[in-house]
């Protein structure tokens, strides 16, 4: 095994691929980023049982081969080096690695004892844009369950589906339950095979962590190509693979708790919101986060109260456009806050039934409802 490659190269594949390498004493194997060089140059890949990705690095293969060693470890050194050519080889059962006046020996274990990632070969394919999947992803990910005592509201629901005239759209939905985050993308590519798959959380917060290293690359791919198989989805980017086992079960039916009747819409200028939550916050009940939002149509006027018996109380407005009814809300103001912080336009749109339903906010003069953030209310 013998391959020259860049620094910056090398860097970027061991960024992508070690980052999901944890300390397994179990299986040491697992803390290993697997080099293997082929006439297509090296490939990095790293697997934690759950999770497989894998990275094509461009270099000049001298000699083919394959070997282990600590990612953390390999990441760090090349992360020190200078941005020169770096030399690869296989010497002794030690990975040799030079660049310009620094060398070093890397002890590890051989290629044969890392774990088989077998390639997935689903008939189900979908192409969709980059940037709107990465958009989808900060908008959506934060609203999954943090425990798995129900393993599908730990995951990140997924439905593919055909609206026909050659039009079809992904929907990326999570829940914990007490909030819900949905969007819509569009499929720009691929099968017309309507399909519905639950991904783990961790699986899409790798990917969009992977997404955001090549966000200043101009030669990137502007598309992620999808695959699925029974129990597998992949996601290919440019030259990384991602690989991930999905949860079985059936995602539940959340389209039901959407609001319909809405009988208070609030339009407002999302900074000025984002600052009054964050300032009533300071003062909601320790554990409940309870600020009560108050919508007064009359004066056009969004109120937001909050009040501890320890620290004191605090009330603030904002001016808005306000149509229908006067209503109030108690809310949580964590998820409130995860909400106006996932939109970027510069207006947002609150939707009330009353106290004791679920309210949506959503950004304005978007298409659609491609965006839509539905949080159930404290109840008093």
């Amino acid at each position: 095994m013998k391959l020259t490659c860049t620094r910056e190269n090398l860097y970027r594949g061991l960024a992508i691929t070690s980052h999901i390498s944890t300390r397994n004493v179990n299986l040491p194997i697992l803390n290993n980023v697997l080099l293997r060089v082929d006439e297509g140059g090296l490939k990095l890949i790293s697997t934690n049982l759950e999770i497989a990705i894998t990275c094509h690095v461009r270099g000049k293969v001298e000699q083919q081969g394959e070997y282990t060693v600590p990612s953390k470890l390999l990441f760090d050194y090349v992360n020190l080096l200078p941005n020169e050519q770096v030399d690869i080889d296989l010497i002794d059962n030690a990975l040799s690695v030079k660049c310009k006046r620094t060398k070093t020996k890397i002890n590890g274990i051989s290629a044969t004892e890392f774990p088989l990632v077998p390639p997935v070969n689903g008939s189900i394919k979908y192409s969709v844009s980059v940037n709107e999947f990465k958009n989808a992803l900060s908008s959506t990910l934060f609203a999954t369950a943090t425990n798995e005592s129900r393993p599908e509201l730990s995951g990140v629901y997924l439905s593919f589906h055909h609206e026909g005239a050659g039009k079809n759209k992904m929907v990326v939905a999570a829940t914990d339950s007490y909030r819900l985050a949905e969007t819509v993308v569009n499929i720009s590519g691929g099968s017309d095979e309507a399909k519905e798959v639950i991904v783990p959380q961790r699986t899409l917060a790798e990917l969009s962590r992977i997404l955001s290293i090549f966000r200043d690359d101009v030669e990137a791919s502007p598309s992620v190509e999808i695959e699925l198989s029974d129990n597998q989805i992949v996601f290919s980017y440019g030259s990384v693979e991602l690989t991930s086992r999905t949860i079985e079960g059936a995602y539940p039916d959340y389209r039901q708790i959407i609001p319909t009747n809405v009988k208070t819409t609030a339009v407002f200028d999302r900074t000025s919101f984002a600052q009054a939550v964050k300032t009533a916050s300071l003062f909601s009940k320790t554990g409940l986060f309870d600020i009560t939002v108050s919508i007064n149509p009359k004066e056009g006027a969004l109120e937001l109260f909050s009040s501890d018996s320890a620290r004191g109380e605090n009330n603030a407005s904002i001016a808005g456009e306000i149509s229908g009814i006067e209503n109030t809300i108690t809310l949580n103001s964590r998820y409130l806050l995860d909400g106006i912080n996932a939109l970027s336009s510069e207006k947002v749109i609150l939707k009330v039934i009353d106290g004791a339903n679920p309210c949506i906010l959503m950004p304005e003069n978007m298409p659609g409802e491609s965006y839509q953030y539905i949080i159930m209310p404290i109840r008093q």
